[in-house]
């Protein structure tokens, strides 16, 4: 070390030493309390390693089977960053605050408290460089394609875990919040998490705010038959004239349908209703114990087939529009191979919003899926073990776990704070359970084998499945940022089809993407009528367009409408009269 670095070290000693003395008190105070944290947080998987509890659902994270790393390019790579860091060091000790060596990009530490302290710079900037040291050698790592992307991500649910941010005695805001407040932060974050682990689960919006019924799901409609698996709603008109042929919506079995009818102002339903469409929606079961050994054929024939021949009885039309959501989407889809094979046709068009037909790139979630880990599982599957909506629900949080778990362990528990009232987050905590032997179908057939996309390679419902013979015009609709189905894959759908198919690409992300209501004028979205094989080309060429693409898909499915007729003036028929009013009983019953 030099005479000016030596004396430099010798006078911030004094300085130093008070760092360290407040750092010990700081985490004194904290120490109790993150303890007490740990230990409580395991009924949170969420919140102490998601990956490490997934495995539970079948969705195992196995590490890859043969890693190899040249030790002179790591050797070279550990060399370089152990400079880094003694030049960190050094310039801590000499007052500095920040290191150019650096990139301070990360929102976690946006507030002024991490740069008012040299200590915290100090940990904000060791905790940086460390994570892209930790990424450099990952990136080294020579493994198959399916390994690399499981190292990397196990190495960010690591970064993420190990933030500084995500534990009292290293979160300056959080200190300071709790010293300003006499410890009332404190109090109230542990009360937080008592209420957490008591509901099994990171709470992500203002539950209170909420409920089914009363501000949420509220379009007015009623049920109008029921089964073991679903409730069919038929919603109440608004407009004088309605089309002739319906709308069928088949919203995904894993959450509850009313992610489609959430408050008026963003309801699709209700903006469906008020373009003049009689729309019906499917409301899956919240699968009990007795339920659990349903297969894929029975969601089909009991749900989506159900739905469609209910909707056209009550409507005495020869053809019905559907739409399906997600996996409601591929369950529309499978169910209107099986009617091709029946040479069915009255279905006259199809919509599919953030649907995968081509499981070629599952994205992210693809980490979690592997025959090793659903062979492992499958025998409990098969026997009707159900697959319960809080495990999906926590990988799919994984896979933004800054975003959906970190902030809110930090928010909730570090800071003692409630979380904005947000209507998306609340359906997104309100899952639904799968039966076993349905989820094992999906996973294999779909996630590991990508077999639906192959003429006759699947047999549903007693018929060859060939998605070529799915012959009615179709909206596929896809979500630029959507990490659950990559808009890439979603658009590989317009080559499965046999119809004429229409393409478009929404601003955001699977969710807030589609929830984008013309009133609040906001995104944008990208149409180009020429389908190329590329759609990457496909979007080069596109035009981007402003606001919302409810209005670009009302226009289409007016041309599939039909002629206009007198509105209903009551749900139902002679035959399904109406049980209860919406939003019905299953998308508000409670399953342990």
């Amino acid at each position: 070390m030099s005479h000016s670095n030596t004396d430099a070290v010798a006078g911030s000693g004094a300085a130093l030493s008070e760092w360290n003395a407040l750092a010990e008190q700081w985490q004194t105070l904290g120490r109790q309390w993150t303890e007490w944290w740990a230990r409580a947080a395991a009924s949170l998987p969420a919140a102490v390693g998601v990956a490490g509890e997934i495995g539970n659902s079948g969705l195992a994270l196995p590490l890859p089977s043969a890693v190899w790393v040249d030790p002179a390019a790591a050797t070279a790579i550990s060399e370089r960053y152990n400079r880094k860091f003694e030049a960190l060091w050094i310039r801590a000790l000499e007052g500095g605050v920040g290191s150019p060596d650096v990139e301070h990009r990360d929102r976690r530490f946006a507030s002024r408290e991490w740069r008012k302290q040299p200590y915290f710079a100090l940990l904000r900037d060791a905790y940086l460089l460390y994570s892209d040291y930790l990424r450099e050698l990952a990136d080294l790592a020579q493994t198959d394609a399916i390994g690399k992307k499981r190292l990397n991500f196990l190495v960010r649910q690591y970064l993420d875990a190990i933030a500084p941010t995500n534990f009292l005695a290293t979160n300056p805001e959080a200190i300071k919040l709790a010293l300003d407040s006499g410890g009332a932060s404190l109090a109230q974050g542990l009360a937080n998490l008592a209420a957490d682990a008591q509901r099994g689960r990171i709470a992500m919006t203002d539950e209170a705010a909420f409920g089914v019924g009363v501000n949420l799901a509220i379009t007015p409609g009623s049920v109008v038959f029921r089964n073991e698996l679903i409730e069919l709603i038929q919603y109440s008109p608004t407009t004088k004239e309605v089309f002739r042929r319906p709308l069928v919506v088949i919203p995904p079995c894993i959450n509850k349908y009313y992610i489609l009818d959430l408050k008026p102002e963003n309801s699709f339903v209700r903006y469906a209703v008020e373009q003049g469409h009689t729309v019906f929606m499917v409301s899956w079961r919240n699968i009990t114990p007795e339920l659990g050994r349903l297969g894929w054929d029975d969601y089909l024939e009991s749900g989506v087939l159900t739905a469609v021949e209910c909707a056209r009885d009550i409507t005495a039309s020869k053809s019905i529009n559907a739409l399906g959501f997600c996996v409601g989407g591929t369950l529309l889809a499978s169910a209107l191979a099986v009617l091709a094979a029946r040479h069915d046709g009255h279905v006259a068009s199809a919509t599919f919003l953030t649907t995968m037909l081509d499981f070629a790139d599952p994205g992210e979630i693809g980490v979690y899926v592997s025959r090793e880990a659903l062979a492992a599982r499958e025998p409990a599957l098969a026997s009707g073990a159900r697959i319960h909506g809080s495990e999906l629900a926590n990988a799919f949080a994984s896979l933004r776990a800054n975003e959906l778990v970190w902030n809110y362990v930090v928010g909730n528990y570090l800071k003692g704070q409630t979380p904005p009232a947000f209507d998306l987050l609340y359906w997104n905590s309100d899952s639904a359970n799968l039966a076993g032997p349905m989820y094992a179908y999906y996973v294999e057939n779909m996630y590991i084998d990508n077999r639906l996309r192959e003429p006759g390679a699947l047999r549903m419902c007693g018929e060859k499945i060939d998605l070529g013979r799915v012959a009615m015009p179709a909206y596929v609709y896809a979500s630029r940022e959507d990490h659950i189905v990559p808009w890439r894959s979603a658009y590989r759908t317009v080559g499965l089809l046999g119809g004429d198919p229409t393409f478009v690409l929404g601003a955001s992300g699977h969710i807030a993407g589609v929830i984008n209501a013309p009133s609040s004028n906001r995104r944008n979205y990208w149409t180009n009528e020429l389908l190329t094989d590329d759609p990457d080309d496909w979007l080069a060429r596109a035009q981007s367009r402003a606001g919302s693409w409810w209005p670009h898909w009302a226009a289409w499915i007016a041309g599939h409408g039909g002629t206009r007729r007198p509105s209903p003036r009551r749900p139902g028929n002679a035959q399904f009269g109406v049980l209860d009013n919406a939003p019905g009983k299953y998308v508000v019953e409670r399953v342990d």
